[in-house]
């Protein structure tokens, strides 16, 4: 596995907490069905799991996750909303320890940007997906992300995550790519697409510049840019305060770009 850029810190799963299926997979559900069984790769905090679970029950869904510790806090997260057809577990995309031929649908949120090797990830997950089933795969686009004001130091925030990313073996702008993955993987039945976030009311302002002004100061990507000279307190300082300078904007906007794809096995 590569290193996982973003880390577990408080930052990034208030994040991640946010995504729902229907901001973070509407690309997915029309080819949801009842009964389905669904494998959901890189579960996080399992909000987007349990509203999978909710749309393919009385379907069975399994959860995995390369970090026990979020897979503690899906499992927390099915426990609390009244489901029960939601199995938890640790697994390295690249070898999944399930058979061939196990699930109807293979999902995976923002994992792919995040592995050593994509093309053996998409193998692995077609592998374990029944012919005539669905891998579905969404991933953020860095450099497609667009933002008003044209803050320097936001500029220099995008400098700083490419070159953590990579130095970790991820690929920050993956959504590009995984067209291109997937032929590599042997689809041949691909749907691509595209979607955007948009932060540009108060509220989606505040939770996106608040949680990247805290990122940048507390989470791995933090401790990384430190540890290997990337960038010096002030230069975190100074993005943090352009992130709260950017959220606190009324005419602040930034849209946040995705490649999707559904892949019949």
């Amino acid at each position: 596995m590569a290193t996982y850029t973003h880390g577990q810190h408080e930052s990034v799963l208030r994040s991640h907490r946010w995504r729902t299926a229907q901001n973070s997979a509407a690309y997915l559900l029309g080819h949801l069905r009842p009964a389905a069984r669904l494998l959901d790769v890189g579960c996080g905090p399992g909000t987007i799991t349990a509203d999978l679970a909710e749309l393919v029950a009385p379907g069975r869904v399994t959860a995995v996750d390369a970090a026990a510790g979020v897979v503690e806090s899906a499992a927390q997260v099915a426990a609390e909303r009244g489901l029960d057809n939601i199995e938890f577990g640790t697994a390295d995309v690249h070898a999944l320890e399930f058979a061939d031929d196990t699930f109807d649908v293979v999902h995976a949120h923002q994992v792919l940007q995040h592995v050593a090797d994509p093309v053996q990830a998409l193998r692995e997950m077609r592998r374990v997906c029944k012919p005539g089933g669905i891998v579905a795969a969404r991933d953020g686009d860095y450099h497609g992300f667009v933002w008003y004001p044209q803050l320097p130091a936001l500029d220099e925030w995008m400098d700083l995550y490419q070159r953590c990313a990579r130095a970790n073996g991820g690929e920050p702008d993956a959504g590009r790519r995984l067209l291109a993955w997937a032929r590599a993987a042997g689809f041949t039945d691909i749907t691509p697409s595209t979607s955007t976030w948009c932060h540009a009311d108060d509220a989606d302002r505040a939770h996106w510049g608040g949680m990247w002004a805290d990122r940048i100061l507390d989470s791995a990507i933090a401790d990384q840019a430190r540890r290997d000279g990337l960038a010096t307190e002030d230069d975190l300082r100074r993005i943090s305060a352009a992130w709260r300078t950017w959220a606190a904007d009324p005419d602040g906007w930034l849209s946040v770009l995705h490649g999707e794809i559904i892949c019949r096995a």
